[in-house]
């Protein structure tokens, strides 16, 4: 099936789920969601890939937050869906059948970074930035983010970067055990070097 803002490159035996909408940072829209939904669907049908890894198109962003502008026209009653649509996908991420790796190319911000917080291993890139920052909006992370970060980083910590909407570098969620590995993202194959910045 066709899709149109995420692509699935197939490098036997690893996907590279890639969110590719870079002229608004990867931002989470309702058509990315569905998609996400559908695709990794797909993905739990099949034999291959054996690992997934997600990244954003675009080299300066993974997945920027939830599309503010899309956001905006939304009814309450349309945005609750919106976002329960949304846990349902990282839900998913959290439960698929493989190991699924976040390439953190970027800003995961808001549900990008629940969704980097969803994956079993993530790797951030030098210029990654990080954080949960809907509080600057009024509101809490709504796709798990609160229960997945202090599990990661502690509780103490997790109250912190909720509270403040602070957003730290790859090297800050390193030390605080928000990433697995800070650095290069890319990886040497017999096929040649594959980048996800």
């Amino acid at each position: 099936m066709a899709y149109e803002t995420i692509t699935l490159e197939r490098e036997d035996p690893i996907g590279i789920l890639r969110l590719n909408r870079p002229h608004v940072l990867n931002a989470l829209n309702k058509t990315v969601v569905l998609e996400l939904n559908s695709l990794l669907d797909e993905i739990e049908k099949e034999v291959v890939p054996k690992v997934v890894i997600i990244t954003g198109a675009g080299g300066k962003a993974f997945v920027a937050g939830t599309d503010i502008v899309e956001m905006e026209s939304l009814s309450s009653f349309e945005a609750r869906a919106l976002a329960t649509l949304a846990r349902t996908a990282i839900d998913k991420v959290t439960n698929l059948n493989r190991p699924v790796i976040a390439a953190i190319n970027g800003f995961a911000l808001g549900g990008g970074c629940e969704l980097a917080m969803a994956c079993d291993i993530r790797i951030a890139s030098e210029k990654a930035k990080l954080g949960q920052p809907e509080i600057n909006l009024g509101i809490i992370p709504g796709s798990g983010g609160t229960q997945r970060l202090a599990r990661l980083v502690g509780p103490s910590k997790a109250k912190q970067l909720i509270f403040t909407g602070e957003v730290v570098d790859a090297t800050t969620a390193l030390h605080m055990g928000l990433v697995d590995r800070a650095g290069h993202l890319g990886r040497k194959s017999g096929k040649g070097f594959y980048n996800y910045t």
